[in-house]
C-alpha cells in the first residue's frame, strides 16, 4: 500500500513539473492589462463612482479569457500568430484595415505604458516625464534585444507579482466595504457620465495588442509540429495558464478600483492625475504607501512597455507573413514604430492623465477589428482543420464580439450628444 502511495506521489510531482513547462504565456500577456492605462481607468472609476464599476472588470475579464484562449488556440494549432494568419488567409482590404488599425492600437498602448512608467519615476525621483519615457523606451528595447522569450516571461511574472503585492499592501491599509465590493463585482450599473470610463476600463483590460501577442508567444513554441497528442495536451494546459494569468489580472484590477473607492470616493476626492494619488495617500497612510504605489506604477509601465513593443513588432512582421524575430528588419521596424510613435505622441500631450484615459478608449474602439477577424479565422476549417471552433464555442465568441460592438456603439452615441 505504501508502495502504491509512493507511485501516486511521484506521478503527481511529475504532472506538476510538466504543467510548469506550459505556464508562462498567460502571465506574459497578463501584464498588458495591469498596465498604467489600467491604473488610470481604474483609479478614475473608483474615485468617481466608488465600487459601482467593479462589474466592468468582471465582464471584461470573462471576455478576455474567451478571446485570449481563442488567440492562443490559433497559435497552437496553426503555428502562426494572428498577424501572420490574417496576412495568409484574408483579402488585402481586410488585412490592411485589421493590421493597420492594430499598429495604431500598439502605439496607443505604448503611449500609456511609457508615460505611466515616466510618471512613476517622476513620483520617486522628480525626473521629467519625457526623460522618464525615453528611459522606459530604451529599457523595453534592451529587454527585447536580449532575444530570450523564457527570460522575458520570468521577468514579467516577477513584475506581475510585485504589482499584486503593492495593491495587497494598499488595500490592507484602506477601510474597504466588502459588501459593496461583492455587490459591485456582479451588479451592472451605468451611473450618469460613466460610459467613457466604462469603455476605458474595457479597453484597458481587453487590449488588441495582447490578442496578437498571446498568439505570437504561443506560436513561437511551434507545438503544431509535434502531432495531435501534443496539440491536445497544450490546448488543455494553455487554458489553465490563461485562466490563472487572467484571474490574477482580475484580482489586481479589482484591487485598484477598491483602493480608489475606499480612499478617494469615500472622501469626495476625484483623481485627475496619478501623482495626486501619492500626495493623497501619504498623509492618510504614511509615506510608505505613496512609495509603494509609485513603485508599482513604475514596474507596471516598464513591463508592459516591453509587451507593447513586442506586439508592435509582431503585427508589423505579420504583414509580411513573418513571425516576430528581433533579428528580422520587419520586426525591428514594427518595434521602432511602436516606441517612437508613442514618444512622439507623449511630446504633444498637454494632460498626461487624460491622454492615457483616451488611449484606452481608442483601444476599445479598435477591439472589434481584432476580435471579429480572429473569430473568422478560428471558426474556419480551412485554417484550423479539425480544431476549428465547434458551434457552441463559435456562438460564445460571437456573443462576446457583439457585446464589445454594442458597448462601443453606446459610447459613440454618448459622445455624439
Amino acid at each position: 500500500m505504501n508502495w502504491l502511495s509512493h507511485i501516486g506521489k511521484h506521478a503527481s510531482r511529475l504532472a506538476s513539473l510538466e504543467l510548469f513547462r506550459y505556464i508562462g504565456p498567460g502571465f506574459f500577456v497578463t501584464v498588458g492589462f495591469i498596465d498604467p492605462g489600467n491604473w488610470v481607468t481604474n483609479v478614475a472609476a473608483g474615485s468617481q463612482f466608488g465600487y459601482k464599476l467593479l462589474w466592468v472588470v468582471t465582464l471584461s475579464t470573462v471576455i478576455l479569457i474567451v478571446v485570449q484562449h481563442n488567440a492562443a488556440h490559433l497559435g497552437i494549432v496553426t503555428g502562426l500568430c494572428l498577424s501572420e494568419a490574417a496576412s495568409k488567409f484574408f483579402k488585402p482590404w481586410l488585412r490592411v484595415l485589421m493590421l493597420g488599425s492594430a499598429m495604431v492600437a500598439c502605439v496607443a498602448t505604448a503611449l500609456a505604458e511609457l508615460l505611466g512608467a515616466a510618471i512613476g519615476l517622476n513620483m520617486l525621483t522628480g525626473l521629467p516625464l519625457m526623460v522618464g519615457a525615453l528611459f522606459s523606451a530604451l529599457f523595453s528595447a534592451w529587454m527585447l534585444f536580449s532575444k530570450n522569450y523564457q527570460r522575458l516571461e520570468k521577468w514579467i511574472m516577477g513584475f506581475v507579482s510585485l504589482i499584486g503585492l503593492a495593491f495587497v499592501f494598499e488595500i490592507w491599509l484602506a477601510d474597504v466595504s466588502w459588501v459593496q465590493t461583492f455587490t459591485g463585482w456582479v451588479t451592472p450599473s451605468f451611473p450618469v457620465g460613466a460610459l467613457p470610463v466604462i469603455m476605458g476600463v474595457l479597453g484597458a483590460v481587453v487590449m488588441p495588442h495582447n490578442i496578437f501577442l498571446h498568439s505570437e508567444v504561443i506560436q513561437s513554441r511551434q507545438w503544431n509540429e509535434h502531432g495531435d497528442d501534443v496539440i491536445r495536451k497544450q490546448l488543455k494546459y494553455e487554458f489553465l495558464d490563461t485562466l490563472t494569468g487572467m484571474g490574477a489580472g482580475w484580482a489586481i484590477n479589482s484591487a485598484m478600483i477598491i483602493m480608489a473607492a475606499a480612499v478617494f470616493y469615500k472622501n469626495g476626492i476625484v483623481v485627475n492625475e496619478l501623482p495626486q494619488v501619492t500626495v493623497t495617500l501619504a498623509p492618510v497612510f504614511g509615506k510608505a504607501s505613496a512609495v509603494v504605489f509609485a513603485l508599482g506604477l513604475l514596474f507596471a509601465g516598464l513591463s508592459s512597455s516591453v509587451t507593447a513593443a513586442m506586439a508592435g513588432g509582431s503585427v508589423f512582421a505579420g504583414i509580411f507573413s513573418e513571425p516576430f524575430d528581433i533579428n528580422d528588419p520587419h520586426s525591428r521596424v514594427g518595434l521602432s514604430i511602436t516606441l517612437l510613435g508613442a514618444l512622439a505622441a507623449i511630446m504633444l500631450l498637454s494632460d498626461p492623465f487624460k491622454g492615457i484615459l483616451w488611449s484606452q478608449i481608442a483601444l476599445s474602439l479598435q477591439l472589434p477589428l481584432t476580435i471579429i477577424p480572429l473569430i473568422l479565422l478560428t471558426s474556419s476549417k480551412k485554417v484550423m482543420g479539425t480544431y476549428a471552433n465547434k458551434p457552441y464555442g463559435a456562438a460564445v465568441l460571437w456573443i462576446t464580439g457583439l457585446i464589445v460592438i454594442g458597448l462601443n456603439l453606446a459610447l459613440l452615441i454618448d459622445m455624439a450628444r
